[in-house]
């Protein structure tokens, strides 16, 4: 296994934001490297100003930088699977203030996954790696940081510097050197202005991007 996977760019069929196309979900974070508080204010003001329904703003975060209490706590309550994250330089709880109605708390976990999407994304633009994770105790959590009762944790994303994947457990390795792959846009987008499905570019052989 080489110190990093090869190119992990998505092929797309026209040219995307590089920071999208460059976006993927490491396993090997460098356990050395640290997020500093100017990275870490970034992400999370592209989080906060992600698209939000009724300006309700519900989004919540708990953040913790490696070997301080709110690390440790969140690292704590990972899945085993996802104890790779023990590495990274910062882990930040999602949260989603569900509120007191059905559409508010359908919503807010709407609202909690582009935060997550323009977060991971500044990261990639900043040099660093993201991978968000479902695997961890939320009832734990909603104990151990005392968030009230309509305030929902949803995701753990962890922050840091992409590692070197020799050193990492064969199977984390073998995993994410799997080719990065994406149903086509035929499967996924149903209808385009009522005239059926577009006549998409095809796929190169090579990743389409700037």
């Amino acid at each position: 296994m080489p110190s990093q996977p090869d190119d992990r760019h998505a092929r797309t069929r026209v040219p995307i934001h590089p920071p999208i196309a460059a976006r993927w979900s490491p396993r090997a974070f460098d356990p050395e490297a640290t997020v500093t508080a100017e990275q870490l204010t970034a992400l999370l003001e592209a989080a906060r100003w992600a698209a939000t329904w009724g300006h309700r703003q519900p989004v919540r975060y708990v953040v913790g930088v490696r070997a301080d209490e709110a690390f440790t706590t969140i690292a704590g309550l990972l899945r085993r699977g996802n104890s790779y994250a023990h590495a990274a330089g910062a882990l930040i709880l999602v949260c989603a203030d569900q509120g007191e109605d059905e559409r508010t708390a359908l919503y807010s976990a709407v609202d909690a996954g582009a935060a997550i999407a323009n977060l991971s994304v500044e990261a990639v633009a900043r040099g660093l790696i993201a991978h968000p994770m479902a695997g961890f105790d939320v009832d734990g959590a909603s104990a151990a940081f005392a968030l009230p009762e309509e305030v929902r944790p949803l995701a753990v994303v962890a922050v840091g510097s992409l590692g070197d994947y020799t050193r990492v457990a064969p199977e984390i390795a073998e995993r994410d050197g799997r080719p990065r792959e994406r149903l086509p846009l035929d499967q996924i987008v149903l209808n385009w202005s009522g005239a059926g499905f577009p006549k998409f570019p095809e796929l190169g052989d090579d990743p389409v991007v700037e």
